[in-house]
Order: C-alpha cells, then sequence, then structure tokens
C-alpha cells in the first residue's frame, strides 16, 4: 500500500541519514582532534593512585598536601563543624555571590592577612576578589598582571609550588627564577638569593611564600624578611605573595603573616593570594582571597572593578558555602576563638611529628644530620633524600612521595612515624 511504502521510504531515509551523520562525526574527530597527545600524568596524582593500589598493610602516602588527624583520618576542624551547623539552622537561600564575592568572607581575609590595626584596612587600600581558593587566586593575579602591569616577568623562588609555572605561563607572564634552596644545608640560600634579587630588572614582579614555603618548608627569619623587603624596594621590584598556610606553619596568625604585615609597613603595594584549605580544612570547597594594595581608596575602588571584570567571564561568581562558612568562622568571636585553638592543634600536631621523626631516626643509628627535619617548618619537608633513595622507599617499604624527596609531614602519624624512621635509616645509611 502507500501507507507501507511511504513508511518504507522513511525508514530508509532515517538509516541514511544515522550513517551519514556516524561518518561525519567520525571525520570530524578524526580532522579536529586527531592531533591531541596525551597529556602528562600529574605527579602528585600518580602517587596517590599507585598508593590505592597497594596492598601493604603498612603503607604510607606522605606525597599529599592535605592535613590529616593521627589516625590517618581527614580532619574537619570543630569551628568549621559549628560553623556549618549555625549557617543550616539560618535556613539561608543559594542566590548567586557578587562576581568579587561575599562581602564578609572578604573583609574577614583582609583583617586575617593585614590585621585589623592596618592603614590599609582601614583607609579601604584594598582591592580583592574571593576566588577558587589559593590556585584560583594566583591565576587572578597573574591576569591581572599581563593586562595591566608594565613588565610581562615574574620571578620564582627556586624550587617553587610546581602550579606556579603553568598558572603564570598560562596568565602569559614569562617567568624565570630566582635561588632559594641551598642543597648542602638543606636551607635557605640566602646570600645567593639577596645576589639574585639585586639584579632583577626594575619593575619585575617577584613571588614569595609568606610562610611554610613549598616544597622546602624553608623560611627566612625575620630579619632576614626585612632585609629581603629593602632590596626589592631598592629594585623598585613589584610584589606578589602566595600565603597558603597563615595559622597551619608555626600555629600563630601573626608570625605566619610577619613577610606580608612587613612589605605593607614598608610601603610596598604588594598583591596577596590566600587560600584557606589548609587552615581551615576547606579544601573540597575551594576558598581563596586576591588582593591588590591600591595608592588610595579611589585608586583601590578601581583595581576592584577590572578585578570584577576579569573574573566575570571565567566563572562570573565564586562559590558560596565555603566562602560563608570562612566568613562565619572569621567574624563569629567565640568561633574565631575556637579556630585558633584548632589551627594550633594541627600545627603542633605537625611540629610534634618532625620532631618524632628526628628522634627515630637518631635511635635506628643515623649517622646523617637530620636538623633540617625540625628547621624547617610547615606541611612539607625537603628530606634530601634522592630519586634512587625515594624509589627504594616506595617499592621496599610502601612509602609514597614524590622523586624530589618531599614528605608531607601531615601523612605522619604517632602509629606510623617508627616505620618510616626505620624506612628512611634504611634507603640513606
Amino acid at each position: 500500500t502507500i501507507k507501507q511504502w511511504y513508511q518504507r521510504r522513511v525508514r530508509e531515509s532515517n538509516l541514511r541519514m544515522l550513517r551519514l551523520a556516524k561518518s561525519s562525526s567520525a571525520l570530524l574527530t578524526r580532522s579536529f582532534w586527531s592531533h591531541v597527545p596525551m597529556g602528562p600524568p600529574d605527579p602528585i596524582i600518580g602517587v596517590t593512585e599507585a598508593f590505592n593500589r597497594d596492598t601493604n598493610p603498612d603503607k604510607m602516602n606522605v606525597g599529599v598536601g592535605a592535613y590529616r588527624d593521627d589516625n590517618g583520618k581527614p580532619y574537619v576542624l570543630p569551628s568549621v563543624r559549628a560553623a556549618e551547623e549555625l549557617l543550616l539552622s539560618k535556613h539561608l537561600n543559594h542566590e548567586y555571590l557578587p562576581t568579587h564575592g561575599c562581602p564578609v568572607f572578604r573583609q574577614g581575609a583582609k583583617v586575617l592577612a593585614f590585621g585589623a590595626d592596618s592603614d590599609v584596612v582601614k583607609d579601604n587600600l584594598i582591592a580583592s576578589a574571593q576566588s577558587i581558593s589559593g590556585t584560583g587566586a594566583l591565576r587572578i593575579g597573574g591576569m591581572f598582571l599581563n593586562r595591566f602591569h608594565s613588565s610581562k616577568l615574574i620571578y620564582l623562588p627556586s624550587p617553587s609550588w610546581g602550579n606556579h609555572t603553568p598558572i603564570f605561563r598560562d596568565s602569559g607572564l614569562e617567568i624565570k627564577q630566582y635561588s632559594y634552596y641551598k642543597k648542602e644545608t638543606k636551607g635557605l640560600d640566602f646570600e645567593n638569593m639577596i645576589t639574585d634579587i639585586s639584579n632583577i630588572e626594575e619593575g619585575a614582579c617577584i613571588m614569595l611564600h609568606a610562610c611554610a614555603h613549598n616544597p622546602t618548608g624553608v623560611d627566612p627569619s625575620p630579619e632576614q624578611w626585612d632585609e629581603i623587603s629593602q632590596v626589592i624596594k631598592s629594585r623598585n621590584l613589584l610584589v606578589f605573595i602566595d600565603m597558603a598556610y597563615q595559622g597551619f606553619a608555626s600555629g600563630d596568625l601573626g608570625r605566619d603573616a610577619y613577610a606580608v604585615r612587613r612589605f605593607v609597613a614598608d610601603g610596598h603595594q604588594i598583591m596577596l593570594s590566600q587560600s584557606f584549605a589548609k587552615n581551615m580544612g576547606l579544601y573540597g570547597q575551594r576558598v581563596g582571597h586576591f588582593s591588590v594594595i591600591g595608592a588610595d581608596a579611589e585608586n583601590a575602588a578601581a583595581l576592584e572593578s577590572q578585578l570584577k571584570i576579569l573574573v566575570r567571564p571565567m566563572y562570573s561568581s565564586p562559590a558560596l558555602n565555603g566562602a560563608r562558612i570562612a566568613g562565619t568562622v572569621l567574624t563569629d568571636e567565640a568561633l574565631y576563638a575556637q579556630w585558633l585553638k584548632d589551627v594550633k592543634g594541627m600545627a603542633d600536631r605537625i611540629i610534634s611529628m618532625r620532631s618524632a621523626l628526628k628522634a627515630g631516626l637518631e635511635r635506628e643509628g643515623s649517622t646523617l644530620n637530620w636538623d633540617h627535619l625540625t628547621n624547617q617548618i610547615g606541611m612539607f619537608c625537603f628530606t634530601g633524600m634522592n630519586p634512587q633513595q625515594v624509589e627504594r622507599l616506595i617499592n621496599d617499604y610502601s612509602v609514597y612521595l614524590t622523586k624530589d624527596g618531599r614528605v608531607s609531614i601531615a601523612g605522619v602519624s604517632s602509629r606510623n612515624v617508627d616505620y618510616l624512621a626505620n624506612a628512611m635509616h634504611n634507603v640513606t645509611k
């Protein structure tokens, strides 16, 4: 019948269109994306994946930069949990935040970094934007530099956090390095650092770690910071400080912010990135803050308007929940007091594990000098172990870390510190 003939023609037409679509799709896939190579694996993720596959009951993961309690478990700070419960009781909505973020959180972050009595806070000289954790703050800063700073050069310490280079490279900046770490002493290469900074091109940007330098755990002393500030000022360099561990390094918020406040007091119009992943345990909430100091309140307002213009096409507005939590902790008097105890507790545990690891190595009979374990500060320790020794740790003892010998002390506990000391002694003796 005509109806059957018509239905058959429709089916045949549909089949032809389906084959054509499949053919076109395959052709487009080959022509558009066939040249894209497989990217290299992330070294930190690779460490975790290998750790997860290992069946050794004594295995340790000291590669990942995330705090664990003495039972090796993720830790939710009591102050953060209380803030969550308080916010839940208020039955708040989920409307968008402003482009530059939660006002309460942003003000709290400024006070935390610069101090409540700081002139730059009181005189409204700080332009800022909430960011997607510290990484996002650094990326905002990199793009801001590219768009508005006369120099496209940024100097990083050698070594620096592995993500600094791709962040600033992808922001269109040229990256150079200055001396920082001395392998022979496993400490600060201060003399060469000062020499290198003295020869940096005027007007360039220099990146500094505020505290708990990643990956080395080596920080300048207050007196050295004072000298660094003056040398940088003499070269008219723009200072960008990365502060990912305030409070988490020493347990003292003011001590960990010394470099930030010293540089501001010396007249530097710094740029600053802050992360609340470590010091509040808000890893997955991605809470960060970027700020830059203006010449006056009017200039700061202009700078902030440009930060909003940068943020708008990237992610439009930042995440709400983590900023509410952090803002509540920073501005509620009782929760803030509890948070200070929480932060100091985390810092003290890490400091105690450094001492316990050093003592364990000495008990094992190691003749090497392990003073750097306790001289360094913060989550990470540059042990001085070479790639061959690291490979033995992984293969023979199921202790997983990055090839540069960096150990995350946060992964060490009273239950496994002696096992780690024994393993490290055996691969280094």
